[in-house]
């Protein structure tokens, strides 16, 4: 087993021979731009890891980790889009930087190259992994159009957001775990139970990120900091803060988010004081350590080492303690 710096290290490198701007450049210059921003490398770390956590060649999940990559951010950039962000990472969005139709034509490309990663795998391992993939590209779709629902909907529950940010955010955490399991033929029972480890750790590392974007610094976040309250989003925080607030407050909390004032910075500001006051913002911290412990619990369920749980628990401590 390697760090992970050194997954990160090895993806990067492979990343960088594989990004290369060709003609026509109006197509793949904004795909290089996106796959350059940075980013945490996530879900191609978890992909080279879990191979070797079931005793296969990291090098040989390299493609599968990269067509998780490359999915990933195909979804960024069509999602930036409709969320009409300007800014990915602390840079311009795609569609900032250039137009919409970039963005949305190079998003079509890097979802094909995406899938065109698995034709190096053999027959048998090509077809369990872009059966996953299929699964999971069109929950990630289901779960973008959960999103957008929700913003003209007055009756989300606590379910309903966890459903979507289970199929927007944390199926494709769950398989990148498992194409890194599929590359290194681990038994399929293995493969189920890291895949339910990846997704509760995905649900509790999207709650973490809704907790960030009101409560996050703005100089390590790479966001903009209450980018959800200004859209008037249906987060876990503010579910919990109507289910948590009297009559009054609730009718506050409600009319705040179906208003759009020149000052942003003052509704942010109130939207963050009725999330401290209410408890919703510690309720949600505590939502953010039992996803985490369920998780860890699925964790005991899988035939690996104690000494390969551990790093995979140390992992999943250190995603919920980040401030990115």
């Amino acid at each position: 087993m390697h760090s992970t710096e050194k997954y990160q290290e090895r993806f990067i490198e492979f990343l960088n021979e594989y990004s290369v701007v060709k003609e026509p450049l109006g197509l793949y210059e904004p795909i290089q731009y996106i796959l350059n921003l940075g980013g945490k490398r996530l879900r191609p770390v978890l992909t080279l890891m879990t191979a070797e956590v079931f005793n296969g060649n990291f090098k040989k999940a390299l493609d599968a980790a990269l067509s998780i990559e490359v999915f990933h951010n195909f979804s960024l950039v069509h999602d930036d889009i409709m969320d009409g962000a300007p800014l990915r990472r602390g840079n311009k969005t795609v569609h900032e930087k250039w137009n919409i139709n970039t963005g949305i034509l190079s998003g079509d490309a890097m979802l094909i190259m995406a899938y065109q990663l698995f034709e190096n795998y053999e027959p048998a391992t090509f077809r369990a992994l872009a059966k996953l993939f299929s699964k999971t590209a069109l929950e990630v779709c289901e779960g973008q159009q959960y999103d957008i629902d929700f913003e003209t909907r007055d009756d989300v529950t606590i379910t309903d957001y966890l459903k979507m940010i289970e199929y927007k955010t944390a199926v494709l955490v769950g398989a990148a775990m498992k194409m890194g399991a599929i590359v290194a033929n681990a038994p399929e029972e293995d493969q189920n139970h890291i895949y339910e480890f990846g997704k509760n750790l995905g649900i509790a590392f999207q709650l973490q990120d809704d907790y960030l974007d009101a409560f996050g610094d703005p100089k390590t976040f790479g966001k903009q900091i209450g980018g959800d309250i200004i859209e008037n989003k249906k987060t876990y925080l503010y579910l919990k803060a109507l289910e948590f607030s009297n009559d009054t407050d609730r009718l506050e909390l409600s009319r705040l988010f179906l208003s759009n004032p020149e000052d942003l910075s003052a509704k942010i500001n109130i939207a963050k004081q009725m999330f401290v006051s209410s408890g919703s913002a510690e309720a949600t911290k505590h939502a953010i350590q039992d996803y985490t412990n369920e998780a860890f619990g699925v964790l005991e369920t899988i035939n690996i080492s104690k000494d390969k749980k551990a790093l995979l628990k140390a992992f999943g401590n250190s995603l919920m303690n980040r401030t990115v």
